[in-house]
């Protein structure tokens, strides 16, 4: 056990000025203690903010959805707002985890925490991540979950989280609060390809502190659903995912958003499947052409070259269940 101080945070102006001072900042706190027990992290300060005012969701006067960080997995899922507007949000949380994680952990922890590969939690090996300029064992090890899209020579590790694929497909914004005032940040931007520098993850300034991630206004009717392809059914990550919201007016596609999960070292945002949409009228053979563009780029390793083509089909699969030809 590696000794920490703990403090709880009253205010977000505490709270800021504890985390300028090194503490990190612990809400449902299940990402951040299994580190801690793994020595993976070794943080010596904790700063519980989960006391914060941040878990609201409301529909700002603009109409976009505003999720405030603390809000849970469990609840965001189950608010009728989320449910109505942006089912992709809802479907995604409820795949994720099991129902007690979901009852604890908060949206802001879901988007921040790391990699679960096993090189990166297992201290005695190779991993850039954890320990710049050490390698990557993962390159030439066993690497049948790693990403295909968005990696490095430093770096092939997955994002596990499900809801930021949502997220990323949905175009939204992540809103923060930091020893300069308030910011936002595009999702597309806040979450960082590892490049050269993979131990730095998220577009975070020291003390900066996520307050809510927003969904922009999106047309109406807009169709949406999140698809899940993984080893088995309960508790367990993404070998493939995507994230669709489809908008249809006069049965022709006027808007497409789309994402994938499990392949990319961010969420990764198709823009050629969602381009190869726009303007045309739903069918089997416009689902299939489209999702023949969503490995472009794809660089695959030993173990894992099978989720090109599960990444095709998956998001294929998936048109044809929000465009309604399934």
């Amino acid at each position: 056990m590696y000794p920490f101080t703990f403090t709880k945070a009253a205010t977000a102006r505490e709270a800021i000025d504890a985390g300028r001072r090194g503490g990190r900042y612990i809400a449902g706190g299940t990402t951040l203690v299994d580190l801690m027990r793994e020595t993976v992290e070794r943080p010596e300060a904790l700063v519980d903010i989960a006391a914060l005012p941040l878990d609201e969701i409301t529909v700002t006067g603009r109409g976009a959805l505003r999720i405030g960080a603390l809000a849970r997995m469990a609840e965001t899922a189950a608010h009728p707002q989320v449910r109505t507007r942006y089912p992709v949000i809802s479907q995604a949380l409820e795949l994720s985890a099991s129902a007690q994680l979901r009852n604890m952990a908060t949206i802001g922890g879901n988007i921040m925490q790391r990699t679960r590969c096993t090189y990166f939690r297992d201290v005695s090996a190779a991993c850039n991540k954890r320990r710049p300029g050490s390698g990557c064992a993962a390159l030439q090890g066993i690497n049948r979950s790693h990403a295909i899209l968005g990696t490095s020579d430093q770096c092939v590790a997955t994002h596990p989280s499900d809801v930021a694929v949502a997220f990323a497909a949905l175009e939204a914004t992540v809103h923060l609060l930091g020893p300069d005032g308030e910011r936002t940040v595009a999702f597309a931007d806040f979450l960082l390809q590892p490049g050269s520098t993979p131990d730095r993850e998220h577009n975070l300034r020291p003390g900066e502190l996520i307050t809510a991630v927003e969904i922009p206004v999106h047309p109406r009717p807009l169709k949406s659903g999140y698809l899940k392809v993984r080893d088995r059914q309960s508790y367990e990550f993404a070998l493939t995912s995507a994230a669709v919201a489809l908008h249809l007016r006069g049965g022709v596609i006027r808007e497409a958003k789309i994402a994938a999960g499990g392949v990319g070292t961010v969420p990764w945002k198709l823009p050629a499947v969602e381009r190869h949409l726009i303007g045309q009228r739903p069918s089997d053979a416009l689902w299939a052409s489209a999702a023949a563009l969503a490995a472009d780029g794809a660089r695959p390793l030993a173990h894992n070259r099978f989720k090109v083509e599960l990444l095709k089909r998956t998001v294929e699969r998936q048109l044809r269940i929000v465009g309604g030809t399934a």
